[in-house]
């Protein structure tokens, strides 16, 4: 069975953070390719230790894009 979930990259100072959205699974990596291998490896541990039944999945394209908003 395969599932499809939405992962989100971030950079920060020294490391890219990749987000699970449906799941919620956090992981990190020095680089993005580093990043999304131990998520896809921190949701298969979660897919694991959780179950597989009842999984929210992503039902299309997702857009993310940065955005400024001026304050004050």
């Amino acid at each position: 069975m395969v599932k499809k979930f939405t992962a989100v990259l971030v950079k920060e100072e020294k490391f890219y953070v990749a987000h699970c959205v449906e799941l919620g699974v956090v992981s990190q990596g020095k680089t993005i390719e580093e990043a999304q291998a131990n998520l896809k490896e921190a949701v298969e541990l979660y897919l694991e230790s959780f179950g597989v039944e009842d999984l929210p999945e992503s039902k299309g394209e997702v857009v993310f894009y940065p955005m400024e908003i001026a304050i004050g």
